[in-house]
């Protein structure tokens, strides 16, 4: 996953979208309200809003365990998005027939973390070559997609993954799917902050745990303290 090519071709890819995009990506932002999906408020007395992105690489669980640790998300809510089923239950989306994806959705300070730096670390942390398939998770469910919230996120998601494209990052092309954010449904109780409350669980223990050991050490940067 960690391949040292990989490594070399992200980093230039997110160098160049973090120089050209970053800013704009942080004033829109923060002054720009999604009118499709008005966001919660999470902290009133804030001199700037948080935004929200909506992401799917696999299991959620996996997702929430990565994102959870990286330095200006604000909250992750696993949860199933893309589908047509109102208010799905996990036995429904599991059986791939409601159309969602297995998704966390982030929320995010732009003033702190820049929408190509999550796609930095989105990228990095799973398989997004592999068509509706992480692992042995398999099913239209673990899809990887990227569920864009502004224009902004949109316009950087698509040139990023056609830059990693040309650049041959991955031996084969990447296949994530880009779409605009339509509707999220909150999973279960049980699914939310699941590694931190199951990290004995052998799951846990043999997918999870060595996922988030990487990332840990390829992004010690980007950690919260």
């Amino acid at each position: 996953m960690f391949k040292v090519r990989y490594k070399i071709a992200v980093a230039c890819v997110t160098a160049i979208f973090f120089n050209a995009c970053a800013q704009e990506s942080v004033k829109q932002a923060t002054s720009t309200a999604d009118k499709t999906n008005p966001k919660e408020t999470l902290n009133p007395s804030a001199n700037h809003n948080m935004d929200t992105i909506t992401l799917g690489a696999g299991c959620f669980w996996c997702v929430e365990a990565v994102f959870q640790n990286l330095k200006g998300v604000e909250k992750v809510t696993s949860g199933y998005s893309g589908g047509h089923v109102k208010n799905p239950a996990y036995r429904e989306v599991c059986n791939g027939t409601t159309g969602h994806a297995e998704v966390c959705q982030i929320v995010y300070d732009p003033a702190i973390l820049t929408v190509p730096e999550i796609l930095q670390v989105f990228w990095q942390t799973h398989d997004p070559t592999t068509l509706n398939r992480q692992g042995n998770d398999v099913g239209t469910q673990y899809r990887s997609a990227i569920f864009y919230h502004t224009p902004e996120q949109k316009e950087i998601a698509e040139q990023y993954k056609a830059e990693l494209n040309k650049s041959g990052a991955f031996d084969n092309p990447i296949i994530t799917e880009i779409t605009a954010f339509t509707n999220f449904y909150p999973a279960e109780d049980y699914h939310q902050n699941y590694f931190n409350l199951n990290g004995e669980q052998p799951y846990c223990q043999y997918v999870i745990r060595p996922k988030v050991e990487k990332f840990r050490k390829v992004f010690e940067d980007k950690l919260k303290k």
